[in-house]
């Protein structure tokens, strides 16, 4: 997407000040719920390894967050990142090796989980109600992830600091291989953690108190005859949260400054706008916080984290969607399409917490411990359970179930950003078209051009036309990147203020 010259954002430019302000808002309330889950997740790894009250633990990762984001800004956010992604492929790294050893080789994890149902490559059940299929993965995945990178605010403000467009394309190509190599490592952990425990499930056995402490099991389990490779792995948990916290509270302080403060109080002073920004960084930093209290009662974590970005990234996907796409969009059709994406995404997401799914919809998998050899009254303990699709403390138990329940309720969680997208866009076409929308007067720009498509392309071209459009050298801390153009190459300081992070 362009950014321009004038210093309203586009949803200002293309629609009015009301609808960047909803896009604001909409961001705000999704990243305090999503950092919330972020600051609560490695709690718990550190809780089962070192024993560490979990809620200390909560409360200590996000004072450590809002430290030193609010001192470093921006700079410390993107060093942090750098030196944490290293160690975050070492924990991996350590965890899997291991693994491979003791289990007698890559082969016999991947037959183990064969044999447990575990490896599902080929369901393309079309059904939406299928909890994970290919099609979920691929179509809701798509639609998550675009709203994650395209969207975000905690991306773009990455994506502008950048010298030049080159630079900022050939950094979402290097994230790319990097999200990759860490996806792979999940995996791999994850088959390992199920070889290992195959037949004796620790959370069935009451070994850990919730699903998500099943990895820091394993690595107490098969690392501690090895001297701090535990706490590699703790470090490992952590350093994945803190480059997500430090650049949600980061983004959350300058979308506050610019787009609510600034705007009803231009006559503040550049080093006012910074302490402002740093005392929203601490705010943040202290709702993110209690956010996690609201995420310990949310079930399966990951789980829990693309609902949230589908139930709110989906609508936020669907209006810039209808702006860059839909010509005779106008600003009323972008509000309630907007309003209405929201209202039908939030309704499917709460509802699926309040009654998920049934055990058909879910397809859960089996969960043994006939080979935990333990004994209740003198006789072996040998059962065998399924893994439950949600563990939420919002679960509403016996009540009859309706259709609206089996059904509505019972969409992938993978879908809710696609159904988000989907609503706003259809809703505000069709109110659009009724109030004016083929009458406005609008330029071009702020459409998907054949320029913006082809632009995609420029790294396949010879040198010198990929630098054609600098309008500045790079050189002495110059910038080709448009986004900087009107602000005449300020870089942001220690603060991480900008002027041009807003969407």
């Amino acid at each position: 997407m362009r950014m321009w010259k004038e210093e309203s954002g586009y949803l200002e430019l293309r629609f009015n000040k009301f609808v960047r302000l909803c896009g604001t808002v909409l961001f705000i309330v999704q990243t305090i719920l999503y950092t919330g889950i972020v600051i609560y997740a490695p709690a718990l790894a550190l809780n089962q390894v070192t024993g560490f009250d979990l809620w200390g633990a909560v409360v200590a990762t996000g004072v450590v967050c809002t430290f030193y984001c609010t001192l470093g800004g921006l700079k410390a956010v993107i060093w942090t990142d750098v030196f944490q992604v290293g160690i975050m492929v070492a924990g991996f790294a350590s965890v899997i090796i291991q693994a491979v050893v003791i289990q007698g080789g890559i082969s016999t994890i991947l037959n183990d989980c064969y044999n447990g149902g575990r490896l599902n490559f080929w369901n393309f059940d079309p059904n939406p109600l299928q909890r994970h299929t290919f099609w979920t993965i691929i179509i809701g995945g798509t639609f998550t992830w675009t709203s994650i990178y395209g969207v975000n605010q905690s991306q773009v403000q990455r994506y502008i600091s950048c010298k030049s467009r080159f630079q900022a394309k050939m950094s979402l190509y290097v994230n790319l291989l990097g999200l990759w190599a860490i996806l792979v490592c999940s995996v791999l952990c994850g088959l390992a953690l199920y070889s290992r425990y195959h037949d004796c499930d620790p959370w069935t056995a009451k070994k850990v108190s919730a699903p998500d402490q099943l990895m820091p099991y394993l690595v107490l389990d098969i690392l501690q005859d090895f001297p701090g490779l535990p706490g590699l792995f703790v470090a490992c948990a952590y350093s994945g949260t803190l480059s997500t916290v430090s650049s949600s509270i980061n983004a959350l302080a300058a979308v506050t400054v610019e787009d609510l403060i600034k705007p009803h109080f231009r006559s503040l002073s550049e080093r006012s706008l910074s302490w402002i920004s740093q005392g929203m960084s601490v705010l943040f930093g202290a709702l993110c916080i209690g956010m996690a209290a609201l995420a310990s009662l949310m079930g399966a974590l990951l789980q829990a984290a693309l609902s949230i970005f589908g139930m709110v990234g989906g609508p936020l996907l669907g209006l810039f969607a209808l702006g860059i796409l839909v010509p005779f969009a106008n600003s009323i059709g972008a509000i309630v399409g907007l309003m209405a994406g929201f209202a039908v995404s939030l309704w499917v997401g709460i509802g699926a917490q309040l009654y998920p799914p049934l055990p058909e919809r879910t397809m859960p998998l089996i969960l043994e411990t006939y080979g935990c050899n333990s004994t209740y009254n003198g006789t072996n303990w040998v059962t065998t359970t399924e893994m439950p699709f949600s563990t939420s403390a919002f679960q509403v138990h016996s009540v009859e179930r309706t259709p609206l329940m089996d059904n509505w309720y019972s969409l992938s969680y993978l879908y809710f950003s696609t159904l988000g997208t989907l609503v706003t866009v259809l809703m505000g076409m069709l109110i659009s078209l009724p109030t004016g929308g083929r009458k406005q007067n609008l330029d071009r720009r702020f459409l998907l051009t054949k320029e913006d498509f082809l632009s995609n392309f420029d790294i396949f071209k010879k040198k010198e036309h990929i630098l054609s459009y600098k309008s500045h050298p790079v050189e002495d801390g110059g910038t080709d990147n448009p986004v900087f153009n009107h602000i005449e190459l300020n870089f942001p300081d220690q603060s991480g203020k900008m002027s041009g992070t807003r969407l």
